[in-house]
């Protein structure tokens, strides 16, 4: 099978490698029929996650199952399914608390041996393990590139509130409109927020957050504190999730949130940083890093997608063959396309 593999930073390849087969009773094969660039693929393609060369890279998937193991019993051979972009055992202590973001045996798609040594989505064919916890069959209609999103971007956006606690009226600002943020923007209105701030500086983003419903803030050439206060009262919002995943947009949301409100972050955070730690005391704000539990959420966000509550189809901008990949990711990287998929 054809594969993208990372050789060096900068530096992709498309290599053949054997065709992966069935190992353990819980593994599932699929036939990869879409798969998506994201942007935690350009922290390996720049060197910022270790990742071996010659590892098949990418997590997000939609395809046909191949074969399964014995014990697989949600899914089978023909059926058309989407993968979460990790895997959880289903029996560690934090599995059974549903937290499968953490579980003690997780292994993430994609990202070379530090997170579990498992190949990536960016290929003809996949092996995935606990199948019948990282695999859900795609609804009837469904097209792939909406199905993509259900198991990474769209439930990290609906984590994004979701792990704030968010209630029908709350406020919400959300910063970074990247896809996790779009989506985030989407599963807020979604969950019947009250009024949504989207704050970025690219001005097609926030007409697309304007398109879904949102109240788009420009970073640089309007004042977002100003704009969201103006707006509550005085008072702040209620949720602000920072979809950036850096040291200024989590300042930033500490900010504007309202005294006891609460601030998601899932971007992703890496080294160190200074963030004003004496102010969110102050305000008793409650912070909620870290990755998101996709697995806990992927069948609400089926759900949702399947009624049209969620369309995560206009953040597309590019249909791109595997082939072509080298491209893809340079499109991506200079920030000339919004969401890339993938088709062997």
């Amino acid at each position: 099978m054809r594969a993208v593999t990372f050789q060096a930073p900068g530096e992709i390849r498309i290599e053949e490698k054997p065709d992966p087969e069935v190992v353990a009773v819980d593994d599932a094969v699929v036939r990869v029929e879409a798969s998506g660039i994201c942007g935690s693929d350009l922290h390996i393609f720049h060197g910022r996650v270790p990742v071996e060369p010659g590892f098949t890279i990418g997590h997000e998937f939609v395809g046909t199952v191949l074969a399964a193991g014995p014990s697989v019993e949600r899914v089978s051979a023909g059926d058309r399914v989407l993968g979460c972009f990790h895997t959880a055992c289903a029996t560690c202590a934090t599995c059974l608390r549903s937290e499968y973001h953490r579980c003690e045996n997780g292994r993430t798609f994609g990202h070379g041996a530090n997170l579990g040594d498992l190949q990536g989505a960016q290929a003809e064919q996949l092996l995935v393990p606990h199948a019948n916890l990282t695999l859900r069959r795609v609804p009837e209609g469904m097209s792939d590139e909406v199905a993509l999103f259900a198991g990474d971007v769209m439930g990290t956006g609906y984590h994004a509130v979701e792990h704030a606690g968010m209630r029908a009226g709350d406020t919400i600002a959300v910063l970074g409109l990247g896809p996790v943020g779009l989506c985030a923007v989407q599963a807020s209105l979604a969950g019947g927020a009250a009024k949504v701030f989207a704050i970025d500086s690219v001005e097609q983003r926030l007409e697309m957050a304007r398109q879904f419903g949102a109240t788009p803030v420009h970073l640089t050439e309007e004042d977002p504190k100003r704009a969201v206060r103006t707006a509550t009262e005085g008072r702040g919002v209620d949720i602000v999730v920072d979809a950036v995943g850096d040291p200024a947009p989590l300042a930033m949301a500490i900010s504007l949130a309202r005294d006891a409100g609460t601030v998601s972050g899932i971007g992703a955070y890496a080294g160190r940083g200074e963030v004003p730690m004496g102010l969110a005391w102050l305000k008793g704000l409650t912070l909620r890093l870290g990755l998101a539990n996709v697995i806990a959420h992927v069948d609400r966000v089926l759900g949702l997608l399947e009624a049209g509550k969620l369309d995560p189809a206009p953040l597309v901008t590019h249909h791109m063959a595997l082939d072509e990949v080298a491209d893809a990711y340079t499109l991506y990287d200079q920030r000339e396309a919004l969401k890339i998929v993938l088709t062997p």
